[in-house]
């Protein structure tokens, strides 16, 4: 099992083979990802968000005012729909 030291500063070195099963190179994010009470997974946030364009689809709606948005906000927080 891989393993890593913290520094004086909070810094670690991911260990080579956590860094290739990641796919992360010098520059890449990661992001800490609380699974638990005290447990953190280690996630590739390499993707940029051009990326995810089309991955949703896309649904036209007409604008909604501020008016309505507020009134639906406030019938959801009242419990009623």
């Amino acid at each position: 099992m891989p393993t890593a030291t913290l520094t004086s500063k909070g810094q670690i070195t991911i260990p080579a083979q956590v860094r290739a099963e990641l796919g992360v190179n010098t520059g890449d994010r990661i992001e800490f990802v609380e699974i638990g009470e005290g447990q953190f997974a280690i996630v590739a946030a390499t993707r940029s968000v051009k990326e995810l364009n089309g991955i949703f689809r896309s649904r036209v709606r007409k604008p909604v005012s501020i008016e309505e948005m507020n009134a639906t906000i406030a019938r959801r927080g009242s419990g009623a729909r």
